[in-house]
């Protein structure tokens, strides 16, 4: 147990939230994520406790979860016709590519901005 003290802090007097080692968060909490699963959403409530999971690829050591009290959450506010029509346009632009207007039935890769015949005009070959 030696190992998970550094993020044991259930006080909140060193982190200023209730801190806890990854996967040891009590009953009652969880992240964004697990409360969009569930239906709900944080609600404008402030952030209740953090997990901390050790990670080399951060300048801090540390990978933090922030979570949310379950009992505060709100139920997801459900999506509108005019949202699901601004989300099918954006849908749409992202699947059609700027240079040849052509419309695919995947979403462009970002990296290029258009579609890869456009992108490599001179490798196409006969298959």
């Amino acid at each position: 147990m030696a190992a998970y003290t550094k993020g044991f802090d259930p006080s909140g007097a060193r982190f200023g939230v209730p801190t806890f080692p990854w996967h040891f968060a009590p009953d009652g909490y969880a992240t964004r994520r697990q409360l969009r699963e569930r239906g709900l959403r944080p609600g404008g409530q402030p952030v209740a406790a953090q997990v901390l999971r050790h990670h080399r690829g951060r300048k801090s050591g540390y990978q933090v979860a922030y979570l949310y009290r379950e009992d505060l959450a709100k139920p997801v506010r459900p999506m509108t016709s005019r949202k699901w029509g601004a989300l099918a346009l954006a849908m749409h632009a992202r699947c059609t590519c700027p240079e040849c207007g052509v419309t695919y039935s995947y979403c462009l890769p970002t990296s290029l901005g258009m579609c890869v015949l456009c992108a490599y005009p001179n490798d196409q070959t006969a298959a």
